[in-house]
C-alpha cells in the first residue's frame, strides 16, 4: 500500500461522483483507512433484538412488573438494492459498501468493497461490469483516504477489465495529479474528455494542468506527454446512450447551462467589444448592428445602450438615439452619459428646451463636466433664437 498522499484540487469529488461517490451507491458507520490512512476504531455493529431485550432500560410498573423500552429498529433494506449480476451475498456487500461511502466512513467501506472482491475470486466470478465496478469503488475510497498509489492500481484493473470506463479514468487522473504526476494526468483528463465533453472537472483539470506542464517542460511540453488514446467512437455512442440517473441528468444540465452562460457571455463580450472598435474607426453602422446583436443576449446593458445612442447621433437618427438613452435611463436612472446623449438627441429634434433640462441634470449629478456647459451654452442660445422666432417647441414627455 502506497503513503498517503495529498488529495488533488476537488478532493476527489467531482463530475458526478468519479471521486465523490460509488458507482450505484446506496451508507454506515465507522471510519477506516487502509494503505497508508490513519486507522480510527471501528464503532461496535448494532445489536440484536435479543441484545437490546436484555440491555433495554427498565422502569418499575405501577403494579411492581418491570418494563423494557425498545430502541427503534433499524433500516437495512438498502442491502437488498440490485447489485448487477453479483450472488445476493456479494451484492449485500457491496451495497453496504456503498451506504458506508455515501455516509463518510471510507475505511469501513473499503473493507466491504474488499471482501466482495475476494468473494468474486473465491466463487469463480469473473463478470467485467461487476469486478470493474467494486474496483473502481474500492478506488474512490482510497482516493478520499489520500492513497493515491492503491487508488492507480485498483482503476488500472478496472479499465482492463472495461476499457474507457469514464469513473476510473477520471479518478486515475485525480490520483495521478495528486502525485504530481501531470503528464499521466492529462492524459486520462483529455481521455474522458473524448467519452464525454461535459465532465466539467475534466475541463478546468486539462486548464490547470497545461498551465503546469508549460512552465515545467517549456513550449515543447505537447512532445513529452504520453500517446492520447483514441476512444473508439462505438464507446462514444454507447456513453451518450447509456441511461442516466435524475441525479446525473439535473447534474449535466446544471452543467450544460452553465457553458451556455458562459458562451453567450463571451459572445457578448466579443460583440461589444467590435461595436467599439468600429465606432473608433467611424464606422458607426457597422457598429450599430454589432450593439444591436450584443443586446439580444443582454437586453438589459445600460452600457450598450448608450454607446448605440452614439451611433445613432452620428447618423442623424436623432429620435431612436433619444430610445436608447431613454431605455438607459429607466435601467440606471442617473446615468450621466444617458442624460448627455439624450439632451444631444433632443438639440438634433431641436427641442432645446428638453436638452437644456437633460444638461442641467448632467451638471448636478457632476458638475466637473465641461462638454456639458459648453453645450448648455450651446442649447441655451438656440433656445433664445427660437422663442424669439416663434419655432420654440413644447418640452417632451
Amino acid at each position: 500500500m502506497g503513503n498517503a498522499q495529498e488529495k488533488p484540487p476537488g478532493g476527489g469529488g467531482a463530475a458526478g461522483g468519479a471521486g465523490g461517490r460509488p458507482d450505484q451507491s446506496t451508507g454506515g458507520s465507522g471510519s477506516r483507512s487502509r494503505g497508508g490512512g490513519v486507522n480510527v476504531g471501528k464503532p461496535h455493529s448494532p445489536r440484536s433484538p435479543e441484545e437490546r431485550l436484555g440491555n433495554g432500560t427498565q422502569e418499575n410498573s405501577p403494579g411492581g412488573a418491570q418494563e423494557v423500552q425498545h430502541s427503534p429498529a433499524v433500516d437495512t433494506s438498502y442491502l437488498d438494492a440490485p447489485a448487477g449480476s453479483l450472488p445476493p451475498h456479494l451484492g449485500r456487500l457491496k451495497n453496504e459498501g456503498n451506504h458506508l461511502f455515501k455516509h463518510g466512513q471510507f475505511g469501513d467501506a473499503l473493507d466491504k468493497y474488499s471482501q466482495a472482491i475476494d468473494g468474486c475470486a473465491q466463487a469463480g466470478i469473473d463478470n467485467p461490469e461487476d469486478l470493474c465496478i467494486l474496483y473502481s469503488n474500492r478506488a474512490a475510497c482510497y482516493l478520499k483516504d489520500g492513497n493515491s498509489t492503491d487508488c492507480i492500481q485498483d482503476c488500472t484493473k478496472a479499465l482492463e477489465l472495461q476499457p474507457y470506463s469514464l469513473k476510473p479514468l477520471l479518478r486515475r487522473a485525480m490520483a495521478y495529479e495528486s502525485l504530481e504526476r501531470y503528464r499521466k494526468a492529462y492524459v486520462d483528463y483529455k481521455t474522458v474528455l473524448q467519452i464525454d465533453t461535459g465532465v466539467q472537472a475534466a475541463h478546468d483539470s486539462v486548464h490547470r494542468i497545461t498551465k503546469l506542464l508549460i512552465e515545467q517542460d517549456g513550449t515543447q511540453w505537447r512532445e513529452k506527454l504520453p500517446e492520447i488514446p483514441v476512444v473508439p467512437l462505438s464507446v462514444q455512442q454507447q456513453h451518450r446512450e447509456k441511461p442516466v440517473s435524475i441525479e446525473q441528468a439535473k447534474a449535466r444540465a446544471a452543467r450544460a447551462a452553465q457553458e451556455e452562460a458562459r458562451r453567450q457571455e463571451a459572445h457578448f463580450t466579443l460583440l461589444k467589444q467590435e461595436g467599439n472598435d468600429l465606432v473608433k474607426k467611424g464606422q458607426f453602422q457597422e457598429a450599430l448592428e454589432k450593439y444591436t446583436q450584443s443586446l439580444t443576449i443582454k437586453p438589459n446593458e445600460c452600457a450598450v445602450f448608450t454607446n448605440r445612442a452614439i451611433c445613432f447621433l452620428r447618423l442623424n437618427r436623432f429620435a431612436e438615439a433619444k430610445q436608447d438613452c431613454d431605455s438607459a435611463l429607466q435601467l440606471e436612472p442617473s446615468n450621466k452619459k444617458a442624460f448627455y446623449r439624450r439632451a444631444l438627441a433632443y438639440k438634433g429634434l431641436k427641442d432645446y428646451l428638453s436638452a437644456s433640462s437633460d444638461l442641467q441634470e448632467v451638471l448636478q449629478l457632476d458638475p466637473n463636466v465641461r462638454e456639458a456647459e459648453q453645450e448648455l451654452e450651446v442649447v441655451t442660445s438656440l433656445l433664445r433664437q427660437s422663442l424669439m422666432d416663434g419655432t420654440a417647441q413644447a418640452p417632451r414627455v
